[in-house]
C-alpha cells in the first residue's frame, strides 16, 4: 500500500465523490465505485444491495437547497494488504437549524486495479459532546 497520508486522501476522495449529486446520479460512476457484492446498512436500518443502491441513486432528486452538508473526523484503518476501513461523521443542517448527525463506516477493497466500496453503514447519533 502507499503511505498513510496518500491513502487516506485517496479513499476520502472516493468516499466524498459519493456525496456529490452529479456522481450519485451517474450510473457508470456509481458502478465503478461500488464493488460486486456491495451491501449498505442504511441509517434508517434498511439493508441495500449493489443493484438497488445504483438504481436508487440514479433516480435521486437534488437535495433541498435549504440544507448544508459537512463531513469530517476521518480515520482510516488498514484491514489487510488490500482492504481499509474508513470511518467519519456527517452533519446535515436544515435551514431551520435542525441537524442530523450520522457516524459512517465504509470498507474499501482494492481489486488490483482500483479501490471499490464493499460495505457501508450509517448510524444516526446525537451531536458530539
Amino acid at each position: 500500500m502507499t503511505d498513510a497520508a496518500t491513502l487516506i486522501a485517496e479513499i476520502r476522495s472516493l468516499e466524498e465523490a459519493l456525496h456529490r449529486p452529479e456522481v450519485r446520479r451517474s450510473r457508470a460512476a456509481v458502478e465503478a465505485l461500488l464493488a460486486e457484492g456491495f451491501t449498505e446498512f442504511g441509517s434508517s436500518g434498511t439493508v441495500y444491495r449493489r443493484a438497488e443502491t445504483i438504481e436508487l441513486l440514479a433516480e435521486e432528486e437534488d437535495e433541498a437547497e435549504d440544507t448544508s452538508f459537512w463531513a469530517g473526523d476521518y480515520a482510516l484503518v488498514p484491514v489487510s494488504t488490500d482492504a481499509v476501513l474508513l470511518t467519519y461523521r456527517t452533519r446535515r443542517t436544515a435551514e431551520d437549524g435542525s441537524e442530523r448527525h450520522v457516524l459512517r463506516s465504509s470498507l474499501w477493497k482494492h481489486d488490483g486495479h482500483r479501490w471499490q466500496m464493499l460495505f457501508h453503514q450509517g448510524t444516526v447519533t446525537p451531536p458530539p459532546a
